[in-house]
């Protein structure tokens, strides 16, 4: 099985964990409590995060512009500092 789908059925599973877990909230609330619902609910949010970990990590280029963007930001800000320093030693001198 392709891996990247594993990641979208632990997603999957998850959502329907949550889903089932709302239903046990309003059942309790009805008073009429289904702890079937509990127990999906568990066993679907646990299955979601094995799969989740089955999966691939993502691509660590996958934001690289906006990384390289704030490299490139902080390397201007130490530049600008640096000149605004030697300009307060050359005007203090």
């Amino acid at each position: 099985m392709d891996r990247h789908i594993l990641a979208r059925l632990g997603t999957f599973f998850t959502l329907i964990g949550g889903v089932l877990l709302i239903l046990f909230g309003a059942s309790v609330i009805a008073r009429d409590i289904s702890l079937s619902y509990l127990l999906l609910a568990s066993i679907a949010v646990v299955l979601g995060y094995i799969f989740h970990k089955m999966a691939p990590r993502p691509n660590p280029a996958r934001f690289s512009a906006l990384r390289n963007a704030r490299l490139r930001s902080r390397q201007r800000r130490e530049q600008q500092i640096m000149k605004d320093q030697e300009n307060d030693q050359t005007n203090h001198s």
